[in-house]
């Protein structure tokens, strides 16, 4: 018998390194595409970041209330690694695109492709912003409370990143 989300978070909680487990298997694939697309495409980067997100999601396991998505709440301890881990290497932030940014991405369509890359060339908090919103199909709110930052914040980083991936889209074809 297969447990519920609900059921295992319970269980976690409580201690249950295997119910744990199995909310990483269920969870991994979210988090790692979402550190993906925020190191630019550095996998070893993303899964390092991944496996220090779930350690710390372990971590802290009981103060996860259930006040919005376990997955949502995994992707707000991934944007807080990542942000610990650019300080770290002391990167300066960027909020214009970044016109030296290489990328790239497994194989594909050509026109996922030209997404990667232009997405690569966002600053970050407008690619956190545009993958939480559109590839992880959470609310503007939901994402508010992932990066930790205002509603009208994320809303116009989602709004200047689609601009800047339009125009960079545009000049590809």
């Amino acid at each position: 018998m297969e447990m519920s989300a609900e059921g295992l978070l319970r269980e976690a909680r409580a201690g249950d390194t295997a119910a744990f487990g199995a909310l990483v298997r269920e969870h991994q694939s979210k988090v790692r595409a979402f550190l993906w697309r925020l190191t630019r495409g550095d996998t070893a980067l993303a899964d390092d970041l991944a496996q220090e997100t779930f350690f710390e999601a372990w971590r802290k396991i009981a103060q996860y209330r259930g006040d919005g998505s376990f997955g949502g709440w995994l992707c707000g301890i991934a944007w807080s690694r990542f942000l610990m881990d650019r300080r770290k290497r002391k990167e300066e932030p960027t909020e214009d695109i970044d016109q030296t940014a290489s990328f790239d991405p497994q194989p594909g369509s050509a026109a996922k492709l030209d997404l990667e890359r232009a997405m690569a060339r966002l600053a970050p908090a407008e690619s956190a912003a545009l993958t939480l919103c559109y590839a992880l199909g959470h609310s503007h709110g939901e994402a508010a409370e992932i990066l930790n930052l205002p509603l009208g914040t994320v809303k116009s980083h989602v709004l200047r990143g689609r601009e800047k991936l339009q125009a960079m889209l545009e000049t590809r074809s």
